[in-house]
C-alpha cells in the first residue's frame, strides 16, 4: 500500500535552497548524510490536471508542478517575510483558493495558497 508522496526538488543552488527549506519556512528535518536533508512536509495531496482546457488550447509544458498550501495565506506570509523570505507579487484569487507566487532559491517560483476547497486528507479521513 502506498502510505505518501515524496517530492524531489532538482536545484542550481541545493544548499541555499534546503537552507531557504530550513530557516525559512521551518520544515523540521532529518539529516541522512552530510548535508542531504529530507524534510517533513505535513499532509499532501496529488492532484490531476489536462494539458490544455477550453481557452487554452496550447499544451501546458510542465509535467509536474510543485506547489506549498497552507490555512491561513496572510500569517504564512507574515512569517515568511519575517524570516526573510523575499514576497514580491500580489496575492490572487482563484476558484480553488487565494495565492500567489514566491521565489525560493536554487528553484525559481513555487506556488503558495491557501485552498477554498476541503483538503484532500481531511475529507478522505472521514471516508
Amino acid at each position: 500500500m502506498i502510505t505518501g508522496i515524496h517530492t524531489i526538488v532538482y536545484s542550481d543552488d541545493p544548499e541555499a535552497t534546503r537552507a531557504y527549506f530550513r530557516d525559512v519556512i521551518g520544515w523540521e528535518f532529518i539529516e541522512t548524510s552530510p548535508g542531504w536533508l529530507i524534510f517533513a512536509t505535513g499532509p499532501s495531496e496529488g492532484g490531476v490536471h489536462p494539458r490544455t482546457w477550453p481557452g487554452q488550447e496550447t499544451p501546458y509544458e510542465q509535467r509536474h508542478e510543485l506547489s506549498f498550501f497552507c490555512d491561513d495565506l496572510d500569517a504564512t506570509l507574515a512569517e515568511l517575510r519575517a524570516n526573510g523570505a523575499v514576497i514580491d507579487e500580489e496575492v490572487w484569487q482563484r476558484e480553488y483558493g487565494r495565492g500567489l507566487s514566491i521565489p525560493v532559491p536554487g528553484i525559481g517560483r513555487v506556488m503558495l495558497y491557501e485552498p477554498s476547497y476541503e483538503p484532500a486528507w481531511e475529507g478522505a479521513a472521514r471516508r
